[in-house]
């Protein structure tokens, strides 16, 4: 269970640089920008569709990592109750 928190919190923190990212002009174009993108889209790309733009801003990635963070916590409730149920 600690691996699955370590590798949420991991994940989080590839979110979090994602959305710093946007902040510098062709971040983006670096390799690190590239596989960033390439490890952070398919997750961000399922909040797409939900139009979380306010204007200039966007809060699809604050959404995401709050569903993160709450399917990570119930994977780790879940996988614990059945650990202690065998």
């Amino acid at each position: 269970m600690a691996l699955i928190s370590k590798a949420i919190t991991i994940y989080t923190y590839v979110l979090v640089i994602y959305a710093l990212l946007s902040w510098f002009p062709g971040a983006y174009d670096s390799k690190i920008g590239q596989f960033i993108i390439r490890i952070s889209r398919p997750y961000l790309s399922m909040f797409d569709r939900l139009n979380l733009s306010v204007g200039p801003i966007d809060f699809t990635i604050i959404v995401a990592i709050f569903v993160l963070q709450l399917a990570g916590q119930g994977l780790i409730l879940i996988l614990a109750r059945l650990i202690y149920m065998i």
